[in-house]
């Protein structure tokens, strides 16, 4: 098998260096070039046709984004963006992956020797990931995103404002807003924050409770989830420790804690936990599936989106037990089949639907 070419677009002379180190660690991939900005990087492209492209953010001349979508327009391929996790960073790292970007890594805050290990096998486990997508994967992506932003949506009756003073979080749920009674609970990584917004862009607000595990980095969860509310009907939010989960909103677990769902009376609530990493993630998908089938079971619904690896896929398999529905994104609109894929392997999913599928099943269990 031939290794993986990888194209190192990077300013920093030092973390050229640093990443050459390590992905010469792999015998399976193989540095075929680096570009100190954008305009190198077009030339070495065209010269060395990579398979991978590693590309910051923050570059002279043209920054990393307006590259990336000029890329994604004249010549798709897979790219991993390697940047500093800042919040001022986050918005346009979430800008990067709806444009096309695969995956996104940090740069590394501290450099011992240990932390530097679980750093290198982070980078080599995306930049192989990224190495298997084929490009139509990536035309489908993008394709999926522009079907649902020009599709006029049908107007639908709202239970309420989102906005309004009756929708605000409190202890208990007002007697406007009704508190969830059945749980959507949604699990997805590689390619996943995309993912998200195109099933949630198209749901009323009269949609059950949504809970939501994204494996992404502590700096970005919050900016995702206010970029979300900013487009979507219903009410995106970061979840936090004992809040009572309403119809008409969205969940977000923390990029720092595991999400689980308990029951507290006659209401749901969500509890944050700050345990062990599962699957190597947390917050984990796993962690998340597994409290719903326990607290929830039937009265749920179970969805997991593109991602790589297999967690999530034993936590569906949970629910499925506990008499829960359960969904898998298909191979064709997923960046990376690997957690739906490892779902239909265990044989628990009810359903396995294209992306722009989903919402009308979220739809149709939600009357």
């Amino acid at each position: 098998m031939k290794p993986l070419r990888v194209l190192i677009v990077e300013d920093s002379l030092a973390f050229q260096k640093l990443l050459t180190y390590i992905f010469d660690s792999c015998e399976d991939i193989q540095v075929i070039g680096t570009a100190l900005d954008p305009y190198e990087a077009r030339d070495k492209i065209k010269l060395l046709n990579p398979d991978v492209i590693t590309l910051d953010i923050n570059m002279p001349r043209m920054d990393g984004a307006t590259f990336l979508e000029n890329l994604m327009r004249l010549r798709p391929m897979p790219v991993v963006m390697i940047s500093s996790l800042t919040e001022r960073n986050a918005a346009m790292a979430l800008r990067v992956l709806e444009i096309g970007a695969v995956d996104y890594v940090g740069k590394p805050k501290t450099t011992t020797p240990a932390e530097m290990a679980l750093y290198a096998e982070e980078v080599i486990r995306k930049v192989k990931a990224a190495g298997m997508i084929k490009v139509n994967a990536l035309v489908q992506r993008l394709a999926n995103r522009a079907e649902v932003s020009n599709t006029p949506q049908k107007a639908t009756p709202a239970v309420i404002d989102k906005n309004s003073p009756a929708s605000s979080d409190s202890d208990k749920p007002s007697s406007v807003y009704e508190n969830a009674r059945r749980i959507i609970a949604i699990g997805s990584s590689t390619g996943g924050t995309v993912a998200v917004g195109t099933v949630l862009e198209t749901l009323p607000t009269s949609t059950v409770g949504i809970v939501i595990a994204q494996h992404i980095p502590e700096a970005f969860s919050t900016s995702f989830a206010d970029r979300l509310n900013k487009t979507c009907k219903l009410t995106v939010e970061e979840a936090k420790d004992g809040q009572v989960i309403r119809n008409g909103h969205v969940y977000i677990a923390p990029g720092s804690s595991h999400l689980t769902i308990k029951k507290d009376g006659l209401y749901y609530v969500c509890r944050l936990e700050d345990t062990p990493p599962v699957n190597k993630h947390r917050p984990s998908v796993d962690v998340l599936f597994n409290s719903v089938a326990a607290n929830v079971g039937r009265y749920a619904m179970g969805i997991i989106l593109t991602g790589m690896g297999r967690d999530g896929a034993d936590g569906l398999q949970e629910m499925k037990e506990a008499g829960a529905m359960t969904v898998a994104q298909d191979e064709k609109t997923s960046v990376v089949w690997g957690m739906p894929g490892e779902a239909v392997k265990l044989g628990c999913i009810d359903e396995v639907l294209a992306l722009n599928d989903i919402a009308g099943k979220i739809n149709d269990y939600s009357v």
